[in-house]
Order: structure tokens, then sequence, then C-alpha cells
């Protein structure tokens, strides 16, 4: 079964060498590991003696995308200016000043556990409701 070539893997990223994994179709690590293997020098492998054959292996990452969240510049407009400023107050200590406005106006997208810290700082603040973020697309996950 031939493989789907993926693009935007990130560099150095870890391979795992069990093909007959039972997990191995559908996990991250392996199904890069013969893409990277032709078109590298030098492989980052994960060690086979943490690896696990048994379904429960700690490494495994799931090649099916997941919605990412874009921008959460509207939800300053949906709150109070109190709550807004604890609001940033929480997520600039979480994520550092720099990358909370990269993140506020769309420019790094939220993987699906930054999401969850974010409307968890909106839940701190007051909101009842989860906001929509911005915009969504669909990416691989290649780390959580």
């Amino acid at each position: 079964m031939p493989k789907k070539n993926f693009k935007g893997i990130p560099y150095r990223y870890s391979v795992c060498q069990y093909s007959d994994c039972p997990q191995a179709a559908t996990c991250l690590h392996q199904i890069i590991y013969p893409q990277l293997l032709e078109n590298e020098d030098y492989l980052l492998l994960i060690n086979p003696q943490r690896c696990t054959k048994d379904g429960q292996c700690k490494f495994y990452r799931d090649s099916k995308p997941v919605k990412y969240a874009l921008g959460f510049k509207n939800f300053q407009r949906r709150m109070y200016p109190g709550q807004y400023y604890e609001f940033m107050r929480i997520l600039v200590a979480e994520f550092s000043r720099n990358c909370y406005y990269e993140r506020r106006r769309g420019a790094t997208a939220l993987s699906p556990k930054e999401q969850k810290i974010v409307l968890d700082a909106l839940h701190k603040v007051g909101i009842k409701e989860d906001y929509a973020f911005d915009q969504y697309e669909e990416r691989i996950n290649w780390y959580d």
C-alpha cells in the first residue's frame, strides 16, 4: 500500500522503524520514515527499546488532520474592558507577550491544546460560553 507523501515535515522530526506495529498505518513517526529515509542524510530515531507494539505507545502521533484555530481578535469586542485585560494577562503569562499577539492576530495557528488554554482563560474571566475563533483550518498535528 503506497504511503501518503507529507509536506511540511518539521525539521529533525523523529521516526520509528517498526513497520509491524499495529498502529504503524496511522502513526506519523512511521508513515514519514520511508520518505525521510529516501531524502535525508541523517535521521532522528525514536529509541526502539522505548517503543511498544501493544497499541499504547507514548510516541504515537495520529496522521489524521485536526482543526487548528487562527486568530481571536473578535473576543475583545464581546468582553468588558476589565475582562479582556484579565484574559490577556492570563494568556501573556502562558504564551509570552509576542506569542500572545501572534496567536491573537492569526499569524500562529492554535493547536487543539492551545485552543483549550484560550477557552479556559475565557471561563476564568467569567465568560460562560465558548467563543468561536476567527478562522479554522485542518492541519497535521505533529507534536500534540
